[in-house]
C-alpha cells in the first residue's frame, strides 16, 4: 500500500513532562488507526504532529506531495458571526453540492434539523460540533483525523458516523486517524489501534475488541517475566542474608546484580476493583412515575410516562439530545415537578446522582482535594476490607501530588473521577448517573463499569456509549416523541425504530412502507396490549432474577431440588422470550 504521511524520532517535552521521548510510526493507504490511551498521555499531541497543527522538539514528519489533511480537534474554532450553510458549502449553489453524493450524505447525517441562516454564535455546544464535523466531512480529504467526533452526538448520529467513516473511501484507499473513548466507535471503524502510553505508541491490529484481546496477552507475559524477575530478587534476598562473613567480598556484586533486575520493573498500572460499598436496604417500593406528564414553556417533554422502578433494576435510558432524558432524571431525583401525575418514592430511599454539570464540586472549586478527603469519614468498607477514601481516588488514578490541587483546577477526567467517588461514598441504594463517560479514558471507563457490574443497588445511567450501557444494564428504555418505551430489543430495537421514522420523513410514528393502515380503534387496542406486554416482562424479569438467586443458594447436594428450580427457570425464560417475540411483531404494526 502507499505510503500517505509519517513520524520519525519524534521527540516532545512540556516543562512538567516528557510525552514521547523517540516515537516512529506510519500512516499507508487504506489505514483505519484508532488511537487510545490515559488522559493525559499525548493522543490530542500524536494527532496534531501527524497532521502538522503541533510542531515536535525534534524528528520529523513526512507526507506523500499533494497529500490533502483534515483535522477536527478539540477546539471550537468556527467564527461566531458566521452562518451555518457558508461554513458548510461556502458559495457553492444548492444544485452543485446537492448533486454529490458525499455532501447529500453528510448532510442528513449531522445538520439536517439545523437552518442554515442561524449565525454559529446562536447553536448549542452540541450543534456546534455537528456543524464543525460536516464542514470537515464534507470536503475531499486524503487523510482525516479526528480527535473526540462522537462528542456531543446522540447514539443515532454516532451510528451514522461509523458507517459514513467505513464507506467513505474504497477499502485500500485513503488514511482514518481517531482518537476516541467510544470503543463500539473504534470496533466498528478501526482496523488498526495504536496505543499511547508512557512515551511510546504501540501498535496492535483490530479495533477495541481485538485489541483488548491483545493487551491481555501482553500483560499476561510481562506479569509471568515479572514474576520471574520476583523470585530471582527473593533468592538474592534470601542468599545476602544468610551469606556467611567470610563471603563479605561477594555480596556487592550480587546487590548490582539485584538492582539490574528491578531497574526496568515499571509501574504497576493503576486499576480500580471498588466492589460492594456499603448500602442502606431497599424495601419493596423504589419509586413510581405514575402517568406523569411535564412541559416547559407550553411544549410537552415528556407524556404520561408510567415507571415503576424495582429493587435492583439496571436500567439504561436512551434518546435524542432534547429529548427529555434529562428531565425523566429530574423526575426520579425530585429537582423536576411534574405537571400531572405523580412520583412515589419509597420511606428507604437513598439517592444520589452524577450528573453532567458536576454541581457536586461547584461549592467546592476551591478546596484542595486533601481538604475535600479530609472531611469524609476516615475509612470504609469496600469488599470487606477498611479503606480510606485517599486510598480510594488513588485507585482511580489520582497521584499523591494531586492531593493538593485545588478542585477547580483539576482536568475533566480527574473532576469526573472525584464526583465518581463521592457520589458512592454517599452510600446510596439509588444511583443515577447522567452521561457518567464524558471526560473519561478507557481505562477510567473499564475501571467504573467493574464496579458498577458489582454494585447491588438500582442504578439508572443515561449515556450515549453504547458499549457501557450494554455492558452494566440488563434493560433498556427509549424515550420517543415524550413516550417511555421499552426496547426489548434494547439499542438495535431502538435504532431500528429510529431508522423507520426517518424514512416516513416525519418525527412522530412511522409506519413500514408495506405494513397494513390500522384504523383508530385498532391502533389502540395494539398499544394497549403493548403496554401490557412491557408490564409483564418487568414483572418476569424480576422473577426470573429471584429464581436465579434461589438457585445459588439452593443445597446443591439436592440435585431433585435444583433440577425443580433449574425447570422452572427455562419456564421463565420460555415465557419471555414468548412475550419479547409479541411484542417486536406489535411494535412492527405501530412503527
Amino acid at each position: 500500500m502507499a505510503h500517505l504521511l509519517g513520524a520519525e524520532a519524534l521527540h516532545l517535552e512540556y516543562p512538567t513532562q516528557v510525552v514521547f521521548e523517540s516515537v516512529t510510526v506510519g500512516v499507508n493507504d487504506g489505514a483505519r488507526i484508532g488511537i487510545v490511551g490515559r488522559n493525559g498521555d499525548g493522543k490530542s499531541s500524536l494527532l496534531g504532529m501527524l497532521t502538522g497543527r503541533l510542531t515536535p522538539d525534534s524528528g520529523r514528519v513526512t507526507q506523500r506531495g499533494g497529500l490533502r489533511v483534515a483535522e477536527l480537534d478539540q477546539a471550537d474554532t468556527m467564527a461566531p458571526e458566521a452562518a451555518v450553510g457558508s461554513l458548510l458549502v461556502g458559495d457553492i449553489p444548492e444544485h452543485e453540492w446537492a448533486g454529490n453524493p458525499r455532501i447529500r450524505d453528510v448532510v442528513a447525517g449531522l445538520v439536517a434539523d439545523i437552518d442554515w441562516q442561524t449565525p454559529v454564535a446562536q447553536l448549542s455546544g452540541g450543534q456546534r460540533r455537528r456543524v464543525q464535523l460536516a464542514a470537515l466531512l464534507i470536503g475531499d480529504w486524503d487523510v482525516i483525523a479526528l480527535d473526540e467526533p462522537t462528542n456531543h452526538l446522540d447514539i443515532e448520529g454516532i451510528t451514522w458516523l461509523a458507517e459514513h467513516l467505513k464507506t467513505r473511501w474504497a477499502r485500500t484507499v485513503g488514511g482514518l486517524l481517531i482518537v476516541t473513548h467510544d470503543r463500539w466507535f473504534l470496533d466498528e471503524v478501526a482496523t488498526t489501534t495504536w496505543e499511547v502510553h508512557d512515551g511510546v505508541v504501540e501498535p496492535f491490529d483490530g479495533g477495541y475488541a481485538a485489541y483488548v484481546l491483545q493487551r491481555v496477552e501482553r500483560d499476561r507475559v510481562a506479569a509471568a517475566a515479572e514474576a520471574k524477575r520476583q523470585n530471582l530478587m527473593r533468592k538474592e534476598l534470601a542468599w545476602l542474608r544468610r551469606g556467611a562473613p567470610a563471603r563479605t567480598s561477594k555480596p556487592k556484586f550480587r546487590i548490582d546484580a539485584a538492582n539490574q533486575l528491578i531497574e526496568d520493573v515499571p509501574p504497576i498500572r493503576n486499576g480500580v476493583e471498588l466492589a460492594k460499598l456499603a448500602t442502606a436496604r431497599l424495601g419493596k417500593d423504589v419509586i413510581d412515575l405514575l402517568d406523569v406528564s411535564v412541559s416547559f414553556d407550553g411544549k410537552p417533554v415528556l407524556r404520561e410516562v408510567e415507571w415503576r422502578i424495582a429493587p435492583g433494576e439496571r436500567t439504561g435510558i436512551v434518546g435524542a439530545n432534547g429529548a427529555g432524558k434529562s428531565t425523566l432524571l429530574g423526575l426520579i431525583a425530585a429537582t423536576v415537578a411534574p405537571d400531572s401525575g405523580r412520583v412515589k418514592r419509597g420511606k428507604t430511599v437513598q439517592l444520589a446522582m452524577l450528573d453532567q454539570q458536576s454541581s457536586q464540586l461547584t461549592d467546592i472549586a476551591g478546596d484542595m482535594v486533601r481538604e475535600v478527603v479530609g472531611r469524609l469519614k476516615t475509612d470504609y468498607q469496600v469488599d470487606g476490607k477498611d479503606i480510606t477514601p485517599t486510598q480510594l481516588l488513588e485507585r482511580l488514578g489520582f497521584r499523591r501530588e494531586q492531593l493538593s490541587s485545588r478542585v477547580g483546577e483539576l482536568s475533566g477526567g480527574q473532576r469526573r473521577r472525584l464526583q465518581l467517588m463521592l457520589t458512592l461514598l454517599e452510600e446510596p441504594n439509588v444511583l443515577v448517573l447522567d452521561e457518567p463517560t464524558n471526560d473519561v479514558d478507557i481505562d477510567m471507563l473499564s475501571a467504573t463499569e467493574d464496579l458498577l457490574d458489582s454494585w447491588p443497588g438500582t442504578l439508572i445511567v443515561v449515556s450515549h456509549d453504547r458499549y457501557l450501557l450494554e455492558r452494566v444494564t440488563d434493560q433498556q428504555y427509549a424515550i420517543l416523541d415524550g413516550h417511555l418505551r421499552h426496547l426489548p430489543g434494547g439499542i438495535d430495537e431502538y435504532l431500528r425504530i429510529k431508522a423507520r421514522r426517518d424514512l416516513s420523513g416525519t418525527s412522530g410514528p412511522a409506519r413500514e412502507p408495506d405494513s397494513p393502515a390500522l384504523s383508530g380503534a385498532e391502533l389502540r387496542s395494539v398499544e394497549k396490549e403493548i403496554a401490557s406486554l412491557d408490564r409483564a416482562l418487568a414483572k418476569l424479569s424480576d422473577r426470573v432474577n429471584a429464581k436465579h438467586v434461589e438457585l445459588a443458594e439452593h443445597d446443591q447436594s439436592d440435585h431433585v431440588g435444583l433440577g425443580r428450580l433449574t425447570k422452572e427457570l427455562r419456564e421463565l425464560e420460555s415465557e419471555v422470550a414468548e412475550k419479547e417475540n409479541r411484542w417486536l411483531e406489535l411494535s412492527e404494526l405501530v412503527d
